[in-house]
């Protein structure tokens, strides 16, 4: 492929700057991690987002924490219609086959994907609703979620749609027999999760309450 270039000096160099310390003095871990394959108690569905750094959040070593990214940590719903879905994928590997006990959906704060929705659910962006746009099919997904806003300012109600893209994918997640099955039979359990960059926080969704609470 005549287009793909050398990587870039600043990543060659951080790369042999993990060789030689992180890699070199865990050796037995990385060679135990290849041959024995990956165990991962927990999967989470997070946001492409940059500043989101789940190993560091959680404080997890290779082979713990099975992470699938995608614009806004959305999920869609189940449908099996032969297309292409990366997220869907992921999704079945993580609980059929690695069998994982927990599924985590982590939203953030001052997500652009949610604000995105935001504003093409609001008339705001007519580019995101283009057929042709990647990005606002995708948060198709979330305009439900949108619909259930309540009044107020738009600052405050695009806060509630970063928390409602976690919900929203709570719900969809469900809607895939092999998760519902394994939820039913108490082998995997599903969280809702919301960080705020700036502080550090963590929130928790409550099903009970029917909102987030900080841990």
């Amino acid at each position: 492929m005549e287009h793909a270039r050398p990587l870039p000096a600043y990543l060659i160099n951080r790369y042999h700057g993990w060789k030689a310390t992180t890699y070199a003095e865990n050796k037995g871990w990385y060679a135990r991690l290849a041959e024995d394959g990956q165990h991962p108690r927990s999967m989470v569905i997070a946001c492409c987002d940059s500043r989101v750094h789940v190993t560091t959040i959680f404080g997890a070593d290779q082979g713990e924490i099975f992470i699938h990214r995608n614009i806004a940590n959305l999920v869609p719903s189940y449908s099996p219609d032969g297309n292409q879905h990366g997220t869907s994928a992921a999704i079945e590997y993580a609980v059929t086959a690695l069998k994982v006990a927990h599924l985590i959906v982590l939203g953030h704060s001052g997500c652009g994907g949610v604000e995105g929705c935001y504003n093409m659910c609001s008339g705001h962006a007519p580019e995101l609703e283009e057929p042709g746009s990647f990005i606002g099919r995708w948060m198709d997904i979330l305009r439900p979620g949108f619909e259930r806003l309540e009044d107020g300012d738009d600052a405050t109600r695009k806060r509630a749609l970063e928390k409602t893209s976690v919900i929203v994918s709570l719900e969809n997640l469900m809607s895939f027999p092999f998760v519902a099955s394994a939820v039913e039979n108490e082998t995997l359990s599903l969280h809702g999760l919301w960080n705020d960059i700036g502080d550090g926080s963590l929130e928790v969704y409550d099903p009970k309450q029917g909102g987030f609470s900080a841990i």
